[in-house]
């Protein structure tokens, strides 16, 4: 029998809802939400009844029985550091998601929603590979500062989804293939998948790595200190240039890799060689990840908006593809990843995940 599932993706100014039957999706929508609208809230959990009631009016609206669903599925949000998988939405995975023990984020919102939905109708609630997943080796944690140790930031759901996905096209388990996978959009995360553990990645939003179309990536510490110290900038201006100003925002001021392309044809010399430099730093990445894998690498694979990008493609082959072949899957599907992850533990492919 087909399963049916309500996937929750909330971000900060909008909610996306997808309705599956197994992997055919039924109907999405991405619900909008003004500045005035959030700014009545003070804290991220105090907005659970409102974005739920605006899920339930919307599925009323399309006439939709609720009740014949068998899983809600909820974006994962900034729990402590976890391995990758499926999470059954516990108590205690509830509480973590209302306290946001590693930051208020709008996707705390998802698990706590479809715990809360699905309850009301006595059917699971799960979450899936949520950006805090944490598979790093020992050695990967170290980053020269002992207080300052290398952390797992990054795209786990659609890295894990494309990755389970290649494997599945070539008639192969996740778990015996080793991986690089490069999600670009608008901060980029490269990660080593060995044999179903991403084992070292680079940190997507603040931390290391390339620079992305808003995020600065790696930029050299010595300089940074200067400047945070210089007094001619306070700390949230400083992390704005690197997470919000960065990248190809600070270079030829576009987070628009479609605006980056276009001042390229209309002959801009900056934008083309900030494109450049953005490719050699994520083969530089690609790289690195190849070393981690001990040069043991059967596929790269390239994910994200900015896969779309035929020159960026083109040039990470030139660049990258001696190290193994390349398949490309641009854009991320995030609705699909999320009740895909629902269905093979619904299906018994895996078990949930216990937090």
């Amino acid at each position: 029998m087909a399963i049916k599932s309500l996937i929750i993706n909330p971000g900060s100014t909008s909610t996306k809802i997808g309705v599956f039957e197994d992997e055919t999706l039924l109907f999405e929508e991405t619900l909008r939400h003004s500045t005035e609208e959030i700014a009545q809230y003070a804290s991220i959990v105090d907005q659970k009844d409102f974005r739920k009631q605006i899920i339930l009016d919307l599925l009323a609206k399309k006439d939709f029985d609720i009740k014949s669903l068998q899983v809600i599925v909820g974006r994962g949000g900034m729990l402590k550091p976890i391995p990758g998988g499926t999470y059954a939405v516990s108590d205690d995975l509830l509480a973590d998601l209302k306290i946001g023990v590693q930051g208020q984020h709008a996707s705390n919102l998802g698990g706590i929603l479809a715990r809360e939905i699905a309850d009301s109708i006595g059917v699971p609630s799960y979450i899936v590979d949520p950006v805090v997943v944490d598979e790093l080796m020992p050695i990967s944690r170290y980053s020269g500062v002992p207080e300052l140790p290398r952390t797992s930031v990054f795209h786990a759901l659609n890295q894990k989804a494309v990755a389970k996905r290649y494997a599945k096209e070539q008639n192969k388990a996740y778990d015996t293939l080793n991986l690089i996978v490069v999600h670009m959009g608008g901060g980029v995360s490269v990660g080593a998948h060995e044999k179903g553990q991403v084992i070292d990645v680079f940190n997507a939003l603040d931390g290391d790595g390339a620079f992305s179309p808003e995020r600065a990536g790696a930029v050299p510490s010595g300089a940074l200190i200067k400047m945070c110290f210089s007094g001619q900038y306070t700390e949230k201006e400083v992390y704005k240039k690197i997470v919000g100003n960065g990248g190809f925002n600070a270079y030829v001021g576009t987070n628009d890799m479609r605006d980056v392309e276009k001042m390229v044809q209309e002959g801009n010399e900056k934008a083309a060689e900030t494109r450049e430099a953005f490719i050699m730093q994520v083969a530089k990445n690609i790289g690195s990840m190849a070393c981690v894998l001990k040069g043991q690498v059967d596929q790269i694979v390239i994910t994200g908006g900015i896969a779309y990008d035929k020159v960026v493609v083109s040039g990470l082959k030139e660049r990258a593809g001696f190290i193994a072949p390349i398949t490309v899957y641009p854009g991320e599907d995030e609705l699909l990843a999320l009740a895909q992850g629902a269905l093979r533990v619904m299906n018994g492919e895996e078990k949930a995940m216990e937090y």
